[in-house]
């Protein structure tokens, strides 16, 4: 084989379908054996949001998506989006063309050190010594990619395409395994143990188990204990909506349902989440994460144990495989347990009281419209199996409140790394792994200027997914800092729009205006069954903000210098 045709080939045993990038003379001997090969090349309009795509494909689909661009700039483009799919736990290979071995060192064109950029971003760099190593080295990529749960970067000088090796191609049981098991048994009764003593238990349900397609063990367990469940942030996907213990989102803008029952938890059963710090911060004045519980942890990653908070019994293991034995063990000691029935009025009553709040927020009248009240609207009329992505900022972080979903792998959202234009090219690779569903993102007009130009990308590769841009004419989330910190002196927060449905249609796509709330759900629905690529131009109120991400992020200002006395706090 050449050394274009191995890598191909074990991307073929990987079951590749297709590969995102832009395309470059220095992997243009590999591009050309795509087509043959049946793995279809999506060509972006830029490098960030191939590896965006990626994060979402891998996500929904399970498979790691992999992404490739030119050496130098079109690889450092990457560098945001590999950053997120890295704190987001997504397994994916990015194939890193370097410059070419006789070169090195000289400063040439587009050279760069991108194994040196990446590494802190990544779970490992592997870089290609010899092209009769490219085939292994794949094979390293990804074996550490779905074993350490994040991007791997496969870095090859650009003349190691060329050439002529001798190798074998491998299927990936060959080389990899996919499940780690449900850890320590011994910690598993010492877990069950406890949940049969505890007065009020309390399951935090997160990625771990939407990746492991766990979420049925997850409701066994919760009915057996008559245990409320919470998901972890952003990952509302993570345990059923319409099941009667479900309370809804921990973190930012979650549900306040969540977290007033996650209070008052004694044991606490977090299945396949870390616990970031910035998930369980306290949310609307409500200090929720509970000091004294005793929690029992469940993450397939070793590092994440007790990484965020003390836990009582750590297990090492695949989410699902743990609770299964959680489960099965609950019913060999604990057989009779019955439904506590005063719990189960309890989270009702939360939900009901949360559920009203909700609604009496979002019909409160906005200029044009309550942001709220157009993220209503969306999830009235939104299909049972639709998929929906967002990006970060004052509107996408309160939909964390609003959305409601009863499978898994149906969110999709930025998560915390936190970075804006993350919404749209993710919704691109929900579609390419799931095109029976339909897929929507939610981002704020600040993020569609970071996005819009992969609306080319969809009306090209026929991808039809629906951008509901909800524009206030500001960088909002960052808005709500300067009305509360600096006395309304507004410093870049505000932007000049066009009208972003005219820009869709020029661009090939359907373009939707909506001024009043009552047509944005008949928008979204002729979106969805046009079956087209479609930006729908949500004019929503820029003055109704969401509180700060973090209250203890700023500080009131202190001004020195006599020059800059007048903006200092204590003379407003």
């Amino acid at each position: 084989m050449t050394p274009s045709e191995a890598i191909v080939e074990t991307l073929v045993a990987e079951g590749v379908k297709h590969i995102s990038g832009i395309l470059g003379s220095a992997f243009m001997d590999l591009l050309d054996l795509l087509p043959t090969a049946g793995i279809r090349f999506i060509g972006v309009r830029h490098e960030q949001s191939a590896a965006h795509m990626a994060d979402a494909y891998t996500r929904v689909s399970g498979v790691a998506g992999v992404v490739i661009g030119q050496n130098g700039p079109g690889i450092t483009n990457m560098v945001t989006s590999v950053a997120a799919a890295n704190q987001a736990h997504t397994p994916m290979v990015v194939i890193s063309p370097s410059a070419g071995t006789p070169t090195v060192g000289w400063d040439g064109f587009q050279e760069c050190d991108q194994v040196s950029v990446f590494k802190a971003i990544t779970k490992e760099t592997v870089r290609v010594t010899h092209p009769g190593r490219v085939a292994d080295c794949l094979r390293t990529a990804f074996r550490i990619a779905y074993a350490e749960r994040g991007p791997v970067l496969f870095d090859i000088p650009r003349d190691y395409f060329y050439g002529e090796v001798v190798d074998a191609i491998l299927e990936p049981h060959q080389y990899r395994v996919d499940n780690r098991g449900c850890g320590s048994l011994e910690r598993i009764d010492q877990a069950v143990d406890l949940l049969i003593k505890a007065k009020n238990p309390v399951i935090i349900s997160g990625r771990g188990i939407v990746d492991s397609d766990g979420i049925e063990v997850v409701k066994e367990i919760a009915d057996q204990l008559t245990a409320p469940v919470a998901v972890s942030y952003m990952h509302n996907d993570a345990f059923p909506a319409n099941h009667s213990l479900s309370v809804g989102p921990i973190g930012y803008m979650g549900s306040k349902a969540a977290m007033n029952t996650l209070k008052e938890a004694d044991v606490v059963l977090a299945l396949g989440t870390r616990l970031s710090v910035f998930g369980t911060l306290p949310c609307y004045d409500i200090d929720y994460f509970p000091k004294n519980a005793k929690i029992i942890q469940v993450d397939i990653n070793p590092r994440n144990i007790a990484r965020t908070h003390p836990v009582e019994i750590g297990i090492i293991g695949d989410a699902k495989a743990a609770g299964v034995e959680i489960a099965k063990r609950l019913k060999e000691k604990a057989p009779n347990l019955e439904t506590n029935q005063e719990r189960l009025l309890n989270v009702t009553a939360e939900k009901v009281k949360w559920e009203k709040e909700l609604v009496y927020l979002a019909m409160v009248d906005g200029n044009p419209i309550n942001p709220r009240r157009a993220l209503l609207e969306l999830m009235k009329v939104l299909p049972e199996n639709a998929i929906v992505t967002s990006d970060i900022g004052n509107v996408s972080s309160t939909a964390n409140a609003y959305l409601k979903f009863n499978h898994g792998r149906q969110h999709i959202a930025a998560l915390t790394f936190g970075n804006t234009g993350f919404a749209y090219p993710s919704a691109l690779g929900a579609k390419l792994a799931n095109p029976n569903s339909p897929v929507v993102a939610i981002v704020g007009d600040g993020a569609w200027g970071m996005s819009l130009h992969e609306v080319s990308t969809a009306v090209e590769e026929n991808i039809p997914v629906v951008a509901c841009v909800f524009n206030n004419n500001a960088w909002c989330a960052e808005k709500k800092n300067q009305v509360d910190f600096y006395n309304n002196r507004f410093v870049g927060a505000d932007i000049q729009n066009p009208d972003f449905a005219e820009v869709a249609r020029s661009m090939g796509a359907v373009g939707i205006n909506v001024e009043r709330p009552e047509d944005v759900g008949p928008a979204i629905q002729r979106a969805i069954e046009s079956n087209k690529p479609t930006v729908i131009d949500i004019q929503v109120d820029g003055t109704q903000l969401a509180p700060p991400f973090r209250k203890d992020a700023l500080k009131m200002p202190t001004r020195l210098l006599p020059k800059y006395s007048h903006l200092d706090h204590r003379n407003w």
